[in-house]
């Protein structure tokens, strides 16, 4: 990507002395410009943003403005906050342990991108809704990044991280506004069921900080503070690529990782209805999907994308899959955040 792109980005600390702020009926129609509420490291200099904002603006002629949300959760917090009120054409970055919340909200209305069906695996499509409500655009399973460099061993299990061997040394996400960190907790209901409590009492204690999202949490872990981080199995391939190095590695658990699907959808009230459509097909076209290996650094939904040597090298596959009921991992959120707190 190139950082020169140039990014009409919207902060959220600012938004509401913008034009996204108190629409009336005659601001709504507002023509050429579609919105897309998003989270931070998607629309980074660094994220796929900017580039598909500037070839989903040559091709259609749309004028396309990223709001920054924070993350994931903390995205569909403000959907909802505003579904009587709708500031934007679309969300991104709602995932298959928040879409049945967003579903149960309303804020979302169901449209099929073109292409969609026969382009994005029913594996893939099963883990969010069967309504076309949200649309997923890539995925990748959970995992623990470790430094090779660092003196403690490679956990080999959700269980190792126990070890008092690494005291203070995993870095994780807050599960109330990131959904790496939601994942991380669905991740442990689906291993420990109703144990997951003691659970995470014994890994109180190696747990040095809980980032806000996944763009802190990660970028304290590379800057040395931590040897362990919650991030996807897809992580080593951008050192791989763009660091030049294979000192980070996303250990396969053989009792399975969780996965994260992540979607997009258009909100209800939209008030460009059309541009959204016009989005939505673009999001999931060859050619938005071919740019998301290199700067999302998860897989594209699109199956006719060719993943690059770096994921076929640093992006190992788990063979087994877990999933979590969403409601369960909600409660316990509840539970392990009072524990947390103690």
């Amino acid at each position: 990507m190139k950082k020169s792109s140039i990014l009409k980005f919207v902060s959220l600390s600012i938004i509401g002395l913008t034009v996204l702020s108190g629409c009336s009926k005659k601001d709504n129609a507002r023509g050429k410009e579609v919105v897309v509420y998003t989270y931070d490291s998607f629309v980074s200099e660094w994220g796929p943003g900017p580039e598909i904002e500037k070839i989903f603006e040559e091709k259609t002629g749309y004028n396309l403005t990223w709001v920054d949300c924070g993350d994931g959760v903390q995205l569909l917090s403000r959907a909802v906050m505003e579904k009587n009120n709708v500031q934007a054409d679309v969300i991104l970055g709602l995932d298959n342990n928040i879409a049945k919340k967003a579903v149960s909200a309303g804020i979302l209305s169901s449209y099929k991108p073109v292409d969609a069906e026969k382009n994005i695996p029913v594996e893939v499509r099963a883990q969010l809704c069967d309504d076309w409500s949200l649309t997923p655009f890539d995925y990748s399973h959970f995992a623990m990044i470790y430094d090779t460099q660092s003196k403690v061993p490679c956990p080999t299990s959700l269980e190792d991280l126990t070890n008092p061997v690494y005291a203070k040394k995993i870095i994780l996400m807050d599960p109330r506004t990131s959904t790496p960190g939601l994942g991380f907790v669905a991740w442990t209901v689906a291993v420990y069921g109703d144990k997951v409590v003691d659970y995470w009492k014994a890994l109180k204690p190696n747990i040095l900080t809980m980032a806000p999202g996944w763009s802190a949490g990660y970028g304290l872990f590379k800057k040395g503070e931590a040897p362990l981080v919650i991030s996807y199995t897809t992580s080593p391939a951008s050192h791989i690529e763009y660091d030049n190095t294979d000192r980070y590695v996303a250990p396969v658990f053989a009792q399975g990782h969780s996965i994260q699907v992540e979607g997009a959808g258009i909100l209800n009230k939209a008030p460009n209805r059309k541009g959204a459509e016009a989005f939505m097909d673009f999001l999931i076209s060859d050619e938005a999907q071919a740019l998301l290996p290199l700067t999302q650094w998860m897989n594209p939904a699109n199956k006719n994308v060719e993943l690059p040597e770096c994921y076929k090298i640093g992006a190992p596959i788990p063979t087994v899959t877990l999933s979590a009921d969403p409601d369960v991992t909600d409660a316990a959120v509840e539970k392990i955040m009072a524990v947390l707190a103690e």
